[in-house]
């Protein structure tokens, strides 16, 4: 629909629309998509109905914080702020300010993830422990990767997103320990001893530094694994939504057809008596038109009888 002036309206604006969108419970989300995708190709405008139809319905999850964002727009600002403050801090290596800005994460964290449950029950959505912990995991995601405080911020989130790993559990665990200063060594009483001392230091230093180095490539593949099964988990659990809906739609339109085939036969038995009532009568009326013929033709002979005696 366009203005009187002609200049578009608010629906045929894509990102409106798909701020529309993801404002919508999961279970509404395919059917709005659909009719905005299809408004869109009735007005000739094939390219937004592309972008329309790309958009993936959310989990439950992803729409609580996106519903969090819209709802709570002063307080998601200064959660996104604290973000760029953690980002910025964690950049730059400094302890007191990791400290601090961590233990504020995880307070603001476990507020936020309670305030999005709340808002969902209020809409009548209420999240299980397991979608609340999703919804945990994707704001601690938006502290720690910008490309996700850039989704949530859009209000556009449709799984879970999931920290860098390199943010760790505790973003205060990457800083760098503090180095005690080294102590002045005594002087050697043995000149001899020293070479094999420090051979043997050496191959103790190279072993470590072998192990430490196995143990982060493994950690690596270890985090590329997780990130897989992540993502597997995340299409799985959006490929089972959308499954859901469907046969929660195939329901209700099977409940539909039964109601009318209820309906229907209910019409065809009351049918059915008003046929036989109507036979009925008809039988009824065909009898007495056979005895009223039968009158009429013996008062027919009498007349006849009677003239004949007259004459």
């Amino acid at each position: 629909m366009r203005r009187e002036d002609g200049r578009p309206g608010p629906e045929d604006d894509v990102e409106a629309v798909l701020d529309e969108l993801y404002s919508l419970p999961p279970s509404e989300f395919v059917a709005r998509r659909e009719e905005r995708a299809a408004r869109a190709r009735t007005r000739r405008r094939a390219q937004d109905a592309r972008r329309i139809h790309a958009a993936r319905r959310p989990t439950l999850a992803g729409w609580a914080a996106n519903l969090l964002r819209r709802s709570r727009p002063d307080e998601a600002e200064r959660f996104l702020e604290l973000g760029r403050a953690l980002r910025e801090a964690y950049a730059t290596l400094d302890p007191s300010g990791l400290k601090e800005l961590s233990a504020q994460r995880r307070r603001i964290v476990s507020e936020m993830s309670r305030q999005a449950a709340a808002l969902a029950r209020e809409a009548g959505h209420p999240l299980s422990d397991a979608v609340q912990r999703d919804v945990e995991t994707t704001l601690r995601a938006v502290l720690a990767d910008p490309e996700a405080a850039a989704v949530w911020e859009a209000g556009r989130v449709e799984g879970v997103l999931t920290p860098p790993s390199e943010f760790g559990a505790d973003a205060v665990a990457a800083a760098p320990p503090r180095r005690e200063p080294a102590r002045a060594r005594k002087p050697r009483t043995d000149p001899t001893a020293a070479p094999k001392k420090d051979e043997e230091a050496e191959r103790r230093r190279a072993e470590r530094e072998e192990r430490a180095a196995r143990a982060r490539e493994e950690a690596r593949a270890a985090e590329e694994r997780l990130r897989g099964r992540r993502a597997a988990r995340q299409e799985a659990a959006g490929a089972l939504e959308e499954a859901e809906e469907r046969e929660r739609e195939a329901g209700e339109r099977v409940a539909a057809l039964e109601e009318q085939l209820a309906e229907a036969r209910t019409e065809r038995e009351r049918a059915g008596a008003e046929l036989g009532e109507a036979r009925e009568r008809d039988r009824a009326a065909a009898e007495e038109l056979k005895g009223a013929e039968r009158e009429a033709a013996a008062a027919a002979r009498r007349a006849g009888r009677a003239e004949g005696h007259d004459a």
